[in-house]
């Protein structure tokens, strides 16, 4: 195996990486929470916090350098292309904004599974289906907590398979083309990924 292959294992030690960064914020960057309650102060109602929010992260954020010059700082839990690291974190981060906004608790290990699974866009429905929960339906909070612990684990591998494939497709890993600046990476475009299906995937699943 090289040593920047995508495998499950690396995917999902990424996605614990990604999403605690997104909660505690990256220097330089705002935290889930932050972003959250930044789009929900311009807006008359959540909903349209969180469309302007997947338009703004389709637009300028894809494109603004995200993990420019934070060199030491930012240090990931495996060797894999940066640019993956820094679609994922962009991504994940977006998502817990949303289910922030709509008031699910993302210290809760069950909303952070909900998080992961919107990552895989037009998957979700299916994965989550697969496991007996149907999303944007029955999902309600109280049924998020009920979710057996083998359950959530059996969502994660499925999520950690899917994104494997999707990172593994070609030409996609070198979508961010990843520009080393001052130890840090200039991400590229992740409109090729899916940011605007995977918002609308979150905003659909976090009802």
């Amino acid at each position: 195996m090289a040593a920047n292959e995508v495998s499950v294992s690396k995917i999902e030690k990424i996605l614990d990486w990604a999403y605690e960064k997104s909660l505690d914020g990256i220097p330089g960057t705002d935290s889930a929470y932050e972003m959250a309650e930044n789009f929900l102060s311009k807006h008359d109602t959540a909903d349209q916090a969180i469309d302007s929010l997947i338009r703004w992260q389709n637009t300028k954020a894809a494109t603004s350098g995200f993990l420019t010059g934070l060199g030491g700082i930012v240090v990931l839990p495996v060797t894999l292309p940066a640019n993956i690291a820094s679609v994922m974190y962009v991504q994940v981060r977006m998502i817990a904004a949303i289910a922030h906004m709509k008031g699910y608790d993302l210290k809760d290990d069950q909303v952070k599974t909900f998080v992961f699974v919107c990552l895989t866009g037009k998957s979700a429905s299916d994965i989550l289906k697969k496991a007996g929960i149907q999303a944007g339906n029955a999902f309600a909070k109280q049924a998020v907590l009920r979710i057996p612990g083998e359950v959530i684990k059996a969502i994660n591998k499925k999520v950690g398979f899917r994104l494997v494939t999707k990172f593994g497709q070609k030409g996609v890993v070198n979508l961010g083309k990843a520009i080393p600046v001052a130890g840090g990476i200039i991400g590229g475009t992740v409109d090729g990924i899916g940011t605007g299906i995977i918002g609308k995937t979150a905003k659909k699943v976090f009802v």
